[in-house]
């Protein structure tokens, strides 16, 4: 073979090796390994963490099946229509209360007073319909009723986010001392005395009948439910919510106005408790300033065991009305069987703290 054509298959071998692609190191590729296994675990965990709420309210649905009683009939008094709707109704209450306690707690605060507004709320709407109406036809006079009494609930959340926000004082004692100045409120307001409305055709009489309905109840709770899911992840408000609560010092390096979304949430909290209470006093026929009591721990229990993340940034509006569901058919079944309601206090706590365990639990695996 000549010299010169033995040179050029060279070149051309050298050119050829040239054009392959570089081999990647060894170490290279075992970290880009490692970074897609991290993904992929990533994913499962989310997905987990978005079923686990669902998983447990299944296992409460099964375990209230085994053990409810039967009615005369022969089925079950658990999936008896009038039952299920009942349920709804119990918890639509707590269920308000905790759609506010959600987003307070996802901007890492708490909110202790929400029970005591709720009873403010209700002394005050049923203070204006029996003792103020100014003389006005019955739907103003409800009207006029239901908006001094969410003007009074608001007023008290803003009170709690301006003091929390402006004058960096923890939110547990803020919240504390609001729980019990305004339930000194109620009191005096109302001279510690319940506030009847009857059940005839005057003005409180038709505000209690038309707005203590089974579909008003329930609808709104679950009109409201969405609303604020839909606020939460669907607009720019939720994402400031999540970014303060996550990392709040981050939050204030990038702009973000921590001290109005602080003050927007309390407010929010406030007016959702004030609503709640006015549910309550229509439900109940009367306005009561000591009513509410430890309704704002079966709120934060909700939320809690809906998957919301007591440091704040995480959690879901889906996650709280999962929570409040465990929580109102537990109750159910064991009264149901008539448990004691002792015994169902300390069932409750053991799944709080289960609940917050789990979360814990997550957060390693992640």
């Amino acid at each position: 073979m000549p010299l010169r054509s033995f040179q050029g298959a060279k070149n051309l071998a050298h050119e050829d090796s040239m054009n392959d692609p570089i081999p990647e190191p060894l170490g290279r590729r075992t970290i880009a390994q490692r970074v897609s296994w991290s993904e992929v675990f990533s994913r499962r965990g989310r997905v987990y963490s978005r079923l686990k709420g669902i998983l447990g309210l299944l296992a409460v649905v099964v375990i209230a099946l085994l053990a409810s009683p039967h009615s005369p009939q022969g089925g079950l008094v658990f999936l008896e229509p009038g039952n299920i709707t009942d349920i709804l109704r119990q918890v639509s209450e707590i269920g308000i209360l905790s759609l506010g306690m959600t987003f307070v707690i996802l901007i890492a605060g708490i909110d202790l007073s929400v029970g005591t507004v709720l009873a403010f709320a209700s002394s005050l709407v049923a203070l204006m319909l029996m003792r103020i109406t100014f003389g006005l036809p019955q739907f103003l006079a409800i009207v006029l009723a239901m908006a001094t009494a969410l003007l009074g609930s608001g007023l008290v959340g803003l009170a709690n986010g301006l003091v929390v926000a402006r004058w960096k004082i923890q939110p547990f004692i803020v919240t504390l001392a609001t729980m019990i100045g305004i339930r000194g409120l109620a009191r005096w307001l109302t001279s510690n005395t319940n506030i009847d409305i009857g059940f005839g055709t005057d003005t409180a009489s038709v505000f209690a009948s038309s707005l203590s309905t089974k579909t008003v109840v329930i609808g709104s709770y679950v009109v409201l439910a969405i609303a604020l899911a839909a606020l939460l992840s669907k607009t720019v408000f939720g994402r400031y919510v999540r970014a303060v609560g996550d990392n709040e010092t981050a939050a204030q390096y990038a702009g973000l106005p921590i001290t109005r979304m602080k003050i927007l949430v309390y407010t929010m909290a406030g007016l959702l408790a004030g609503y709640s209470g006015i549910l309550h006093a229509a439900q109940n026929h009367q306005g009561n300033p000591n009513a509410g009591v430890a309704y704002e721990l079966e709120a934060i229990a909700a939320v809690v065991i809906g998957g919301t993340s007591l440091m704040g940034g995480s959690g879901s509006i889906g996650g709280t009305v999962v929570g409040t569901l465990i929580i109102g058919i537990l109750t159910n079944i064991l009264r149901l069987n008539n448990v004691d309601n002792n015994l169902e206090m300390m069932i409750k706590a053991i799944i709080i703290v289960a609940a917050v365990r789990l979360q814990q639990a997550g957060k390693e695996s992640a």
